[in-house]
């Protein structure tokens, strides 16, 4: 019998799909990445092909095992990490999606959203879900495809019709697609759709009967260690257990071991992602975090997490170099921030869907604020740097403050890590040493440890720490006064975004 070297990741992303190996002692082997269409129907709306999506999984696949010169025999098993509340829905029977994913980042669900709060506002579902009523979530973006979509609620009555985040669509096609495909998740996906309860972990029909939603839409709702199911007879991954789910943050906090109470990860990628593991009990905050489930290794009991969302990060990045012009590409940002000792006054508040946390405003828009004649494209560069630095920082203020834990260190991963004024600002603002591992692809790595764990590949968490190692470390080196000047600065730049969003606006 051929001996289980690897473990694989797919890493099914907001701008990529990704497929990873790798060893025993969590070092990529091998990568294969395709990315796919950013679709922008309408001001606001965020769309992706599924059907793209698909292929450019089975693409990335191949490549990885193709660069390995390995393949399924010697693959021990696959762990599936996916951009979360990003929706699918297709026609089971069929397999072809009703309409394009609707992303996390899309807001054409404000109406629905303020319908549902009615009297009761926004929190309304905060006790159920540890979530507050919001475009960002699953829920609003199925009833809109329902609403909206021809024939889609009638389908969907009928039970033909399935949902789910990507990891959902991905095991689904894994599996069999028509032919027997596994409509599972996870229970960190299942906890960003606004639909399950937070405690039990289970879907809410009297939610899903508020949203509109037929329950036998919902997938199985699982831990995010155990075997959902084997890889298509017709695939490269024939027979091959998929034996892990987590949501891209969680895997994220997987993989950077952040497995005790108090422990905090930040991954800086098209947005910012904050987490913060708070234990075996959900804890609700007063500060505008949202509560998810961390991750849930089979039969043990979930672990809870505290974490803020940022919309906007690296494609704040992408947005000044496709749209603007001022960087051919994403790695001069930083260059040309470095002409200037400073800002020069200018903030850049990225509210493009609104602001998320701490905020959660969805009629607030973007604004650069701060101009005078004397600024340069360098200048505001800076302020598309730093504005990534002071987003994370007013999220750690509201954890330390729902947590009453001080924060020690902060553990960092993404691509915008490699940025060393960043990361160097972003220590200065929170004042505690910012650590990247290592292994710097650590959603895909922790995916991958989740299916490995539930195999017998790895025996556990002890494992992960043991593999986990530091990379590069960043210490608080800021003049105080100067650090907490441009945070109240930025603090009012803030305001400035709020409320935008009227009638006459709409519009527009």
């Amino acid at each position: 019998m051929t001996e289980k070297k690897y473990v694989l990741a797919i890493d099914q992303g907001t701008t990529s799909s990704r497929a990873i190996l790798f060893d025993h002692s969590g070092d990529i082997v091998s990568l294969g990445q395709r990315e796919h269409r950013q679709i922008f129907p309408k001001a606001g709306w965020v769309e992706h092909d599924p059907v793209e999506i698909w292929q450019n999984v089975r693409a990335c696949v191949a490549d990885a095992l193709q660069k390995a010169e390995t393949n399924r025999h010697e693959i021990a098993a696959v762990g599936i990490t996916n951009q979360r509340e990003t929706v699918v829905v297709w026609d089971k029977n069929t397999g072809e999606p009703v309409y394009n994913a609707i992303v996390w980042q899309d807001t054409r669900t404000s109406k629905i959203i303020r319908d549902l709060a009615g009297d009761e506002g926004m929190s309304k579902y905060r006790d159920i879900c540890g979530l507050d009523l919001s475009v960002y979530y699953s829920g609003p973006e199925i009833t809109w495809i329902l609403d909206n979509v021809e024939g889609a609620r009638e389908k969907a009555e009928a039970g033909d019709l399935l949902f789910g985040n990507t990891d959902c669509w991905v095991l689904w096609n894994l599996t069999g697609g028509v032919n027997g495909g596994v409509h599972k998740t996870d229970v960190t996906n299942a906890s960003r759709t606004m639909l399950m309860d937070i405690r039990t972990l289970q879907w809410r029909e009297d939610v899903c009967a508020d949203f509109g939603i037929p329950m036998s839409m919902l997938p199985e709702i699982c831990s995010s260690s155990e075997i959902y199911g084997y890889g298509r007879k017709n695939g490269l991954l024939v027979d091959t257990p998929i034996a892990g789910i987590l949501g891209d943050q969680q895997a994220a906090t997987f993989g950077q071991a952040c497995f005790e109470k108090g422990m905090v990860k930040n991954t800086y990628g098209t947005g910012c992602f904050v987490i913060m593991n708070t234990g075996e009990e959900p804890v609700f905050s007063r500060n505008g975090l949202l509560t998810t489930v961390c991750y849930k290794i089979g039969d043990n009991k979930p672990v809870y997490a505290l974490e803020g969302s940022i919309a906007v990060a690296g494609s704040l990045v992408q947005w000044i170099r496709d749209n603007l012009g001022l960087i051919s590409d994403s790695k001069e940002i930083e260059t040309l921030a470095r002409t200037v000792d400073d800002n020069g006054g200018v903030y850049f508040v990225p509210a493009f869907s609104g602001l998320f946390a701490p905020y959660w405003k969805d009629d607030a828009r973007g604004a650069i604020v701060g101009l005078t004649r004397y600024n340069t494209k360098a200048h505001i560069a800076r302020a598309v740097e730093e504005s990534t630095a002071f987003q994370s920082r007013e999220v750690f203020d509201a954890m330390v403050a729902d947590s009453g834990v001080d924060l020690k260190e902060l553990r960092v991963d993404g691509g915008m890590t490699n940025d060393e004024l960043l990361m160097q600002f972003q220590a200065d603002q929170v004042g505690v040493p910012i650590v990247r591992p290592k292994v710097m692809e650590t959603t895909a790595l922790g995916a991958a440890y989740a299916a490995g764990i539930a195999v017998g590949f790895w025996d556990g968490e002890q494992d992960v720490i043991d593999n986990w190692s530091e990379g590069k470390r960043w210490e608080p080196a800021g003049d105080k006064d100067e650090v907490e000047r441009q945070y109240r600065l930025w603090k009012k730049a803030v305001t400035r975004t709020f409320d935008w969003v009227d009638d006459d606006v709409k519009q527009d």
